[in-house]
């Protein structure tokens, strides 16, 4: 059986008003036309503290919950190599997590905000984690009219990796999942990390 490059899907925070039950969800189409059109492994992460599992929203309980899907990936026989895919916050934690797990051959992410609060007195820089990232590709997407997260900040992340493909859509918000312009360049994107795979 021919091994499949695998890709982890990391949604963004979950709205208040749902307590997190379909921040998964909202993903999985995506993932099956990922798994069906482009033959990858795809992964939809549901975070500890969304819908019914128990746990606490934050950060560190987040980023964990990514470590423990790429290490989940990454022992599939089936599956060659592990790619990352956030949106919002999802996408700052998966490049954190990516600046210190070889494993990880690349990470794209979607309205991700440079500078993360993990508690009250520290900071997550996800401009560092994308400096560490490199060489590894690097996806950088950010709606032009996102009002809660600034196009700037994809900026100052692509900058600090170097070699990131930076695309600033168009009349895109922050809900940048659902603009069938972004699934186009993420899906390009991941289409051309297959060359990657030994």
């Amino acid at each position: 059986m021919k091994a499949l490059p695998g890709v982890v899907l990391c949604p963004g925070f979950p709205s208040a008003g749902n307590g997190g039950s379909g921040a998964a969800k909202r993903f999985y189409p995506l993932a099956d036309r990922i798994a069906q059109n482009m033959e990858w492994a795809a992964m939809v992460l549901n975070y500890r503290g969304c819908g019914d599992s128990e746990g606490d929203l934050t950060p560190a309980e987040w980023t964990a919950d990514i470590a423990s899907a790429v290490a989940h990936m990454d022992r599939l026989d089936q599956v060659e190599g592990v790619w990352l895919a956030g949106f919002g916050i999802g996408g700052a934690l998966a490049a954190c997590l990516a600046q210190d797990d070889s494993r990880v051959r690349g990470v794209a992410t979607m309205g991700a905000p440079v500078d993360l609060w993990a508690n009250t007195d520290r900071s997550i820089r996800v401009d560092r984690c994308a400096a560490e990232i490199a060489p590894r590709p690097m996806l950088v997407l950010h709606g032009s009219d996102d009002r809660e997260v600034s196009p700037l900040d994809a900026r100052a992340i692509a900058d600090a990796h170097g070699e990131a493909s930076l695309r600033i859509i168009s009349g895109a918000g922050h809900r940048i999942h659902s603009d069938p312009r972004c699934i186009a360049i993420l899906l390009g994107w991941l289409d051309s990390q297959i060359t990657l795979i030994p």
